[in-house]
């Protein structure tokens, strides 16, 4: 830890102050004494109050993040240890932790970093550099608190390939933490086993956020007829086949995501009824309502369309489009389970373009649930950015 301090400007670090864990750039007036980057640095306020210590990189943006608000807690192995012993304690009380989010950033004051647990590997994503340089202590301290609970870790993979490491100074990193081991896991998620490859699958290998909305759209499954748009590895489509559905379409535009989910679908015993078709949503979606397809239930979980504000009205388009077309292809009195996982596109305007889809659609849609993230990745109430998966589920009429 550097002896370096980080001093606000006059009336800044608002977010910081009301239980955010980010300082921006503009918010500093100065940094005095030296470090290099990605040191642990304390904070202060304009006038000298204490604030925390955090993280530094002027490279970023995000210039501090906090990672203690307590002057007698430094940065430091103990510290460490109680965040990672905190998490895992939270996700026994809450949710299956045979494959779940381990570590997510912010949400479990670690900022910056998540780990994927997938049966008995790890897969870490590295996305600042501060918490770059604290990783193998993280990983460390994981592995000996799964221990404590006979929990033995075969392997780590990191995934840390994502673009925002160049703004960090970083290189994008992708490889075995340790020795080489299977990167093909078997991990059972409601029922339901699925194959993740977390070496060349999407993100960390698998959407474990998905993982309790898909038991609740699996619900409305039985005897049905479903299509399941951006089915990725076949995760809804397959929830739907073990819940009874008479037959399931899912479809993806990537053909190593299909292959897989085929695999998948045989390793269920659901072959016969779960068929998977690589083709482009956006095109397929006018051929089949062009068809006279219609289905009992539709699913629409997208990737994000946007990952930034300057990018959220062409977003909207996207969503609006992909709902109006799933909505035409649903049977009066049908289910439409319909979701984002943008950050950026919030509840209200996620809200408003369904609406708006289901005004073009000529559809009336009877609300059923409205869902988040599953409860393994939670939402940290002053950090917007942890809260960004929405999913509706939805009852769809014709207009009387």
């Amino acid at each position: 830890m550097s002896e370096a301090f980080v001093t606000l400007k006059k009336g800044e670090g608002r977010t910081v102050k009301s239980g955010g864990l980010w300082i921006y750039d503009n918010e500093i007036e100065s940094v005095t004494g030296s470090f290099e980057e990605g040191d642990i640095v304390s904070i202060h306020d304009f006038d000298g109050y204490f604030l925390g210590y955090g993280y530094i990189n002027t490279r970023s943006k995000i210039t501090v993040r906090l990672m203690s608000r307590h002057r007698d807690h430094p940065v430091d192995d103990a510290l460490i240890e109680k965040r990672v012993r905190d998490a895992w304690n939270y996700r026994k009380a809450v949710t299956d932790t045979g494959c779940c989010r381990v570590i997510f950033g912010e949400a479990d004051f670690l900022p910056g970093i998540v780990i994927d647990k997938f049966s008995d590997v790890l897969v870490a994503e590295s996305l600042a550099l501060g918490i770059d340089r604290l990783k193998p202590l993280i990983l460390e301290k994981l592995r000996e608190v799964l221990l404590e609970d006979g929990i033995l870790i075969r392997g780590i993979y990191e995934r840390s390939d994502a673009k925002v490491r160049l703004q960090e100074g970083m290189e994008r990193f992708s490889g075995f933490i340790g020795e080489p081991f299977d990167t093909k896991v078997l991990i059972e998620e409601n029922g339901v086993k699925f194959i993740v490859d977390v070496a060349e699958g999407q993100k960390t290998g698998f959407f474990l956020d998905q993982k309790y909305n898909r038991a609740a759209v699996a619900r409305l499954c039985p005897g049905k007829k479903v299509l399941d748009c951006f089915t990725h590895t076949g995760s809804f489509a397959l929830n739907a086949g073990a819940a009874g559905a008479a037959s399931v379409l899912g479809v993806d535009a990537s053909e190593t995501g299909v292959l897989q989910a085929r695999e998948n679908a045989e390793l269920n015993g659901l072959g016969g009824r779960v068929r998977f078709e690589c083709a482009d949503v956006f095109d397929l979606l006018p051929q089949l309502e062009k068809e006279g397809e219609t289905f009992d239930v539709v699913i629409l979980d997208p990737p994000a369309f946007t990952k930034s504000r300057s990018s959220v009205k062409n977003a909207v388009k996207g969503y609006r489009e992909i709902n109006m077309r799933g909505m035409r292809l649903v049977k009066d009195g049908g289910f439409l389970a319909t979701c984002s996982c943008s950050h950026f596109m919030d509840p209200a305007l996620f809200a408003k373009t369904i609406s708006e889809a289901a005004k073009a659609a000529h559809k009336r849609l009877r609300q059923v649930e409205f869902r988040t993230q599953a409860c393994d990745h939670p939402i940290l109430w002053s950090n917007d950015a942890s809260y960004y998966l929405k999913l509706y589920i939805f009852q769809v009429v014709d207009e009387i």
